[in-house]
């Protein structure tokens, strides 16, 4: 299980690999949203995305003779574990969905790993993945429900109750952008132990808001569909079974917003912080910025700079701040 002790210990061995990501204001971005708004840019780590510190994490930890690497992904884990794969030596499978953005696949490939294809709205993509794994014989790094993923993306939450502190944040709430659920459980884990006035708020888009719908029931919801928005980067069926727990003890309530907001945020990301952004990587972004029910101050990830530049372009001219 997931503790303090073991995002220490993924923080040692991603010590001189993963960058530590800064937290940016714009004065202009706080009048929009009328609040201090802290961006946490973990789109400016390596791959792209906070998601190479869960890869490393897991893949760090692996015992010695493993021999080789296997993952799903819809993009930004694919590249986490892809790169941490390759600087350790290991062969690696990445299982991606056939509609993955294809600058994902693309660079997945160019750090080296093997990548295969599913239909994500047709086939099951634990099946599948578990499936090449057993048939292999590689180890399978989950992209949230793995113990070591969330230590990794813990280290998020440490850098921010540091930051935080030298900022002079003594309250805030802190909005993640919430897929399965890994690096909003580890940043609540992280934050719980360093800097308990900063409260944890899992963000996602209209129409996959399962982490809300679950924090509200107390119980796993699923969404109805797997597809549909252009948050793509986080779109689950559930909470993890072993994130959600965490979840349910530590966060406040889920906050959604449309992918309109999310494309909005992006933009005024690119126009007011010169970060690059997707969709799925900036609706923290769009909860700090479009949402009235947060406090004066808040905290948001902000990660996905994969996103691809034909969207990426379409999204500034239609959304230009």
């Amino acid at each position: 299980m997931t503790s303090l002790a073991l995002i220490q210990a993924a923080a040692t061995r991603l010590d001189g690999h993963a960058r530590v990501t800064p937290l940016l204001n714009a004065p202009l971005l706080d009048r929009i949203a009328g609040r201090r708004v802290f961006v946490k840019a973990e789109c400016l780590q390596w791959t792209g995305s906070f998601k190479f510190r869960g890869g490393w994490s897991a893949v760090s930890a692996l015992p010695p003779g493993t021999k080789g690497v296997m993952a799903y992904s819809s993009g930004n884990h694919a590249q986490g574990v892809a790169l941490a794969a390759h600087h350790h030596g290991l062969p690696c499978v990445i299982l991606m969905p056939a509609d993955a953005p294809a600058v994902k696949v693309a660079n997945t490939r160019a750090y080296g790993a093997e990548v295969v294809l599913y239909d994500r709205a047709t086939e099951d993509r634990d099946a599948i993945g578990e499936n090449l794994a057993a048939t292999r014989g590689l180890a399978l790094v989950k992209p949230f429900d793995d113990a070591q993923v969330i230590a990794g993306q813990g280290t998020v939450g440490l850098e921010i109750a540091r930051q935080a502190a030298e900022a002079g944040i003594s309250a805030a709430s802190v909005l993640t952008c919430c897929g399965g659920g890994g690096l909003t459980a580890g940043i609540a884990l992280a934050l719980e132990a360093r800097a308990p006035q900063l409260v944890v708020r899992p963000c996602e888009p209209a129409g996959f808001d399962d982490t809300a719908r679950s924090l509200v029931s107390g119980k796993r919801e699923r969404n109805a569909a797997t597809t549909g928005s252009i948050c793509d980067a986080i779109v689950t069926p559930s909470p993890g079974e072993i994130t959600f727990p965490i979840l349910h003890r530590l966060c406040g309530p889920g906050l959604v917003v449309s992918d309109d907001e999310a494309c909005r945020a992006v933009a005024l990301a690119f126009h007011h912080l010169r970060i690059v952004l997707e969709p799925g990587g900036a609706v923290a972004l769009a909860a700090a910025l479009f949402r009235q029910d947060l406090p004066d101050t808040v905290i948001c990830t902000a990660s996905g700079g994969n996103v691809d530049a034909a969207l990426f372009t379409d999204i500034l001219t239609r959304f230009g701040a």
